[in-house]
């Protein structure tokens, strides 16, 4: 099975830090990412996404508020516990985010089956799932979307 990645797409109306933070955060309550596995430094993470470092670093910083992620010095970053009681989410937030992403794709065009899909597909993410990239349309830039091994079990050190 091969590491899971982060992906970046430059050309959403979602921030980089907000994309990479939500991205880790699904990994780790999911399950993909368990606890004690070791991600990427900053550093190596916004490298490898073609970002700034302070970008990695405020995904790093919020993911450490929500109790998912725990830096420590000589130890690196690593996946947290995570609590026992489930995860209250915030049913305004939810609602915003829904609204931000439905516009968006309208505006790209979609209909109401293609959110749906895209929907279906964000949510079971597997090798069957159809993704979107920045060659499929647009002429867009063509470094739009990078992505990261999010497991830095074998980064630099040997």
């Amino acid at each position: 099975m091969s590491d899971p990645a982060v992906r970046v797409d430059t050309t959403s109306q979602v921030p980089p830090y907000e994309q990479i933070r939500a991205q880790l955060a699904a990994l780790i309550r999911t399950g993909l990412l368990a606890e004690g596995e070791r991600l990427p430094t900053v550093r190596q993470l916004a490298a490898d996404l073609g970002l700034a470092p302070g970008t990695a670093a405020r995904a790093y910083r919020e993911l450490e508020a929500a109790e998912l992620i725990r830096t420590r010095r000589g130890a690196g970053t690593r996946v947290a516990a995570l609590p026992s009681e489930p995860h209250a989410h915030d049913v305004e937030q939810l609602t915003t985010l829904a609204r931000d992403f439905t516009s968006a794709a309208r505006a790209l065009g979609a209909d109401t089956e293609d959110i749906l899909t895209a929907v279906r597909d964000a949510l079971n993410p597997g090798p069957s799932s159809s993704s979107v990239t920045a060659d499929s349309g647009a002429g867009g830039p063509k470094a739009a979307e990078a992505s990261a091994r999010v497991t830095g079990g074998s980064s630099r050190r040997k």
